[in-house]
């Protein structure tokens, strides 16, 4: 018997499909396919609250397209997004003065 994971929003019964993964530092909402397993510090969602996301002001939302004939990507991959944005949020050490 299959157990399918559920929305983890308040009250909604419905099939999760996407996984969204906050990356503080950054200020960065990261929104993929359903990752493969549950992550303590991940949300699921239905494809309704997936697409009624919003972010805080001076937030960015990283949509990641759902490939739904290949599985699309795996929570690997969501980390490995999330980490390369917050490498590119970081800045370049400050040049010496002459």
């Amino acid at each position: 018997m299959s157990v399918s994971r559920r929305c983890s929003r308040t009250a909604c019964r419905q099939p999760a499909v996407f996984t969204l993964t906050y990356v503080y530092a950054d200020s960065t909402a990261v929104l993929g396919p359903l990752a493969a397993y549950v992550e303590p510090h991940c949300y699921d969602l239905c494809a309704m609250h997936a697409e009624r996301l919003t972010a805080p002001l001076g937030w960015e939302v990283v949509r990641l397209p759902a490939d739904t004939a290949t599985g699309g990507p795996g929570s690997d991959d969501l980390e490995a997004l999330a980490n390369a944005v917050r490498e590119a949020g970081r800045r370049p050490p400050a040049e010496p003065q002459p």
